[in-house]
């Protein structure tokens, strides 16, 4: 039995180049915008991370004119509606599993409802009269608009969702525990606080802590972090607030770069990564957050995993005595990783290729040692003061046909497989 919080909504997925000409904007230069406040501050953003092929997500605050333009992309030939949220799609992920039971907690409206799995519960709580939509603008390698070009495939996600922002349901999720007795729960939305003002999301915050210390120690949290752009919000939830409570985190590259400059953490100066992230930089960052905010015998944290992905592999971190089956969940989070892509079953070898470092160097602060991978134990493991790292190349696939929610789908499979160890 396991439970998910906080964050749900329906997906809309579609070419953003498409929706752009549909809203009837012209190609311009890209620039950054923390907020999205009108359909000029979203072509521009767009066209800002088309350009560096990287993924982003920004809270679109104008109501009325987001509303129109949500209707625009779902009715527009070619959308597709999925379940969204980093939450929900934990839950869903996991309910493909027929002997789990998954607790949903999250706005959900009629159109989520409908296309939840029948092992996902929701309660009555949770239900609201309007789905919260997510738009998720996807491009192509090598799509062209105007002047810009994608160097890879990504996409670029917006949304004006109140009530995931204020993280509404948590309270919710807590009280209804006591009667689904999960053996793990998974939380994630926290980035969604971003579109409050810094006072509310300061209290929201502190109600979160709270509501999250509620829960029975027993019972493993894995927390799923998302895009970010406000570098106190992370800094606080790194240092006094939500790192301390949780047994486990995922994340991506941009988060854990995002991470360490927000928390001055190693290699903090990096700007952004260029290609491939350094594995040996990686590392120096995870195993700073589990030195520095991890459990260890002075301090009262219950961290002691992190489940790192980036497109060509992946890195599962823990403090040594808490988990086991560490090849096994990092394995099939990297499987996880090239048959969701691909939309295929098992993993088709003529639609995958490597892109990992057949070679890497293992730090880039202490003396590393350098591995080269072998085929044959694909699986690499290594250790750095009572911290073990396991690593493994991903089988990325050549022509995605679903890059959303990826990252859950590879936290969720890796959780499936982790075990806890009773302390």
């Amino acid at each position: 039995r396991l439970s998910s919080s906080v964050n749900a909504c329906v997906d809309v997925v579609l070419s953003g180049v498409k929706l752009l000409e549909a809203l009837g904007l012209e190609p311009g230069d890209g620039k950054n915008h923390a907020v999205l406040n009108s359909r000029q501050d979203l072509k521009e953003a767009f066209a800002y991370f088309m350009e560096k092929g990287a993924a982003a997500e920004r809270f679109f605050s104008n109501a009325e004119s987001f509303h129109h333009i949500a209707q625009t992309a779902s009715d527009y030939p070619g959308a597709q509606l999925y379940v969204g949220g980093n939450a929900a799609l934990i839950g869903q992920k996991l309910a493909a599993n027929p002997d789990l039971k998954i607790l949903l907690c999250g706005p959900v409206g009629p159109k989520l409802h409908e296309l939840l799995d029948d092992n996902v519960v929701v309660p009555p709580e949770s239900m609201q009269e309007r789905d919260e939509f997510h738009l998720i603008l996807e491009y192509q390698a090598g799509e062209e608009w105007g002047r810009v070009r994608a160097p890879n495939a990504n996409r670029f996600i917006f949304s004006h969702d109140l009530s995931n922002g204020a993280l509404n349901m948590l309270e919710v999720f807590v009280s209804s525990l006591d009667e689904f007795q999960p053996d793990l729960v998974v939380l994630s939305g926290l980035h969604m606080m971003e579109g409050q003002s810094k006072e509310m999301r300061q209290r929201r915050l502190m109600e979160a802590v709270a509501s999250i210390s509620d829960i029975p120690t027993d019972i493993p949290i894995h927390l799923e972090l998302a895009s970010m752009t406000d570098q106190d919000f992370m800094s606080n939830i790194v240092h006094q607030q939500v790192f301390p409570l949780v047994n486990s985190i995922g994340l991506n590259e941009q988060e854990l770069l995002f991470l360490t400059q927000s928390a001055s953490g190693p290699h903090a100066s990096l700007a952004s990564w260029s290609g491939v992230p350094d594995v040996g930089i990686v590392s120096d960052i995870l195993f700073w957050i589990l030195k520095e905010h991890g459990k260890t015998a002075e301090r009262a944290s219950d961290l002691t995993r992190i489940h790192f992905h980036t497109l060509a592999y992946h890195i599962l971190v823990t403090v040594d005595g808490y988990w086991g089956n560490q090849v096994a969940a990092v394995a099939a989070g990297a499987r996880a990783a090239g048959t969701q892509a691909c939309a295929t079953e098992t993993i088709d070898t003529s639609k995958v290729f490597l892109k990992a470092p057949l070679e890497f160097v293992t730090s880039q602060i202490e003396a590393p040692s350098k591995i080269s991978l072998n085929p044959d134990e694909p699986v690499v493991h290594w250790q750095r003061e009572g911290i073990s790292f396991h690593f493994t190349p991903v089988l990325v696939c050549k022509d995605p046909v679903r890059t959303v929610g990826l990252g859950d789908a590879i936290s969720a499979e890796g959780l499936l497989y982790s075990e806890v160890y009773p302390q």
